[in-house]
């Protein structure tokens, strides 16, 4: 792609180490197809100048201060759907891999990376092309693939049966279930068993180690937010 024949490639940075950012931006702007147009160190400095700079591409730090590359790449893929935003992280992160991808992002490198194979991403990603290392994306993909199926079998439940799986993770037996709430020992047996047959259990221990960790993981998410 030469500088007479192709438009100029429109690259925003943001990253919070100035001499990352300066050294990007120099050896981007050293190509005659790129055009560094506009930086920022922290995450509401990109949100609030991205728009304006209008770029083709944004190269975002994974890791800021005040927040996330990811949840940048998120905000402007809504407003910015045009905008490839490629993530740049200094580790193999595949927590972050996952949730780049899952937020839009069309690319991901490690700052190790040579300033040519830089160069070639930010051209890649520009090009409407994805950049994503295949080893990466194939663990990555597996993963998604566990979340739905732990995601699933849960909403299949009823909200009846989703009591009784909490109750069953309390430890109540199918009489004392019945008495909190309300049914007969018969009808919580028929529950018990539909909510086995759904969730793939066949004995009570399973679907009580199941409920706990449940309850943990909702624990944890209420933490995090």
């Amino acid at each position: 792609m030469s500088a007479h024949d192709a438009t100029t490639i429109r690259v925003f940075l943001m990253d919070d180490h100035e001499v990352v950012r300066r050294g990007v931006a120099a050896l981007l702007s050293a190509e005659d197809d790129i055009e560094i147009v506009g930086e920022a160190g922290t995450a509401a400095e990109a949100l609030a100048r991205i728009p304006a700079a209008r770029p083709d591409v944004a190269v975002l730090d994974v890791r800021l201060p005040d927040g996330d590359g990811v949840s940048v790449c998120r905000e402007i893929r809504s407003a910015m759907p045009e905008v490839a935003c490629l993530m740049l992280t200094s580790f193999d992160d595949e927590n972050a891999l996952f949730d780049a991808v899952m937020a839009g992002a069309a690319g991901y490198v490690l700052k190790q990376i040579h300033g040519s194979d830089l160069v070639g991403a930010v051209r890649t990603v520009a090009s409407g092309q994805s950049l994503l290392d295949p080893r990466s994306t194939a663990r990555m993909l597996e993963r998604l693939r566990e979340r739905q199926e732990r995601k699933d079998p849960l909403q299949a439940l009823t909200g009846q049966e989703r009591q009784i799986l909490e109750l069953i993770g309390e430890g109540l037996t199918n009489r004392q279930i019945g008495e909190r709430m309300f049914l007969a020992e018969k009808t919580v047996k028929n529950y018990v068993s539909n909510l086995f047959a759904k969730l793939g259990m066949h004995r009570r221990t399973q679907a009580a180690a199941y409920a706990a960790q449940l309850k943990a993981e909702d624990a944890k998410s209420r933490n995090n937010d």
